[in-house]
């Protein structure tokens, strides 16, 4: 019964989805649909038990299958719908999703044209910002005049978001064109502290100057960069069943999110790529709880957080806070 009764609570917070890649949220029944015959079964990497052997392998198993669905702004479009009737029905207000600028390229599809089929698919009942995701090693001639006018004439857009490995080292137009972006009202993030070091982190804040940072979770490894985290007031968007499928961490109890919150680190919890790991995000939040050794009150933070960064309306804000703190508190003591 206790099971079922955290099962239900988690099912009735508000939520937020603060760190979502498009391509990654790709439903696999449209796979299904468009193929029955190859599609029917499950495949092994979205089995419980699977892990991903490296980085790569969950790249290029992504990358081949999301290039079968989408081929055009339309196909953004329903893809997106799918993806935002899957949130109304998890009880999530707000989502922060990002496409990647390389699709661009590789559809030949001017990006303006998928930002507002992305955009076009949002339901009542939901708030949706949408962001550029753009690789380390992005700004190549095809590429770099499109980046630019994405962060200067793209009506619509809520920021950009550094992608890609974090081996590949940031290129010299990086630091001034986040720059830019932030000039120009943009909300800048960048996925730092995932594969690579702690250093990253306080790179991401310091020389970037952003104040949300997707994983983030390598800077337990330094003192230093947790301090930086909390002086700065950065917001880390985490991910935990995507950290421990992808061997960010070693096992669940490497996992630092309870550390994080222990430190007054502000974090959320979102999904990152559920195509790949087959995961809702009510599941995420129970991974906190079970594996992760978070409390209930640590859970009720961790959604009220992804509110308190939320670029919405004030009010919605604060209703949804106070619906979250409710449900907590009246959470009964000898279920937790």
């Amino acid at each position: 019964m206790k099971g079922l009764a955290l099962k239900e609570l988690i099912a009735n917070l508000p939520k937020t989805e603060t760190h979502l890649h498009v391509e990654g949220a790709l439903p696999w029944e449209m796979l299904r649909e468009a193929n029955p015959e190859k599609f029917s079964s499950v495949p092994a990497f979205r089995m419980p038990g699977f892990r991903y052997d490296s980085f790569e392998q969950f790249e290029s198993i992504l990358i081949d299958h999301a290039l079968l669905i989408f081929k055009s702004a339309e196909s953004y479009y329903e893809v997106a719908k799918r993806i935002f009737e899957k949130h109304l029905a998890e009880n999530v207000r707000y989502v922060e999703t990002s496409f990647h600028a390389g699709m661009m390229e590789f559809l030949n599809i001017p990006g303006e044209e998928i930002l507002q089929a992305i955009r076009a698919a949002v339901p009542e009942g939901l708030t949706v910002r949408v962001f550029l995701g753009i690789s380390r090693n992005a700004y190549s001639p095809y590429l770099g005049p499109r980046l630019e006018q994405a962060i200067s004439e793209w009506e619509d857009l809520a920021g950009i978001d550094l992608h890609g490995l974090e081996s590949l080292p940031l290129e010299d137009w990086t630091m001034p064109y986040w720059e830019k972006a932030k000039a120009n009202g943009l909300t800048v993030k960048a996925h730092a502290g995932e594969f690579g070091p702690a250093g990253n982190v306080s790179h991401a804040i310091d020389q970037l100057g952003v104040r949300r940072v997707q994983h983030g979770v390598r800077a337990v490894e330094s003192e230093d960069v947790l301090s930086r985290i909390v002086d700065s007031g950065t917001t880390l968007d985490v991910c935990p069943i995507s950290n421990y499928k992808l061997r960010v961490v070693k096992d669940w109890i490497d996992h630092p999110l309870k550390q994080f919150l222990d430190l007054g680190i502000s974090c959320t919890i979102s999904r990152d790529d559920p195509f790949s790991f087959d995961n809702t995000l009510c599941e995420e939040y129970l991974v906190c709880i079970d594996q992760l050794g978070c409390s209930i009150a640590d859970v009720g933070c961790l959604a009220r957080m992804g509110f308190e960064v939320a670029d919405m309306d004030l009010s919605e804000k604060r209703l949804a806070q106070a619906e979250i703190s409710e449900k907590i508190d009246t959470y009964p003591a000898s279920d937790v």
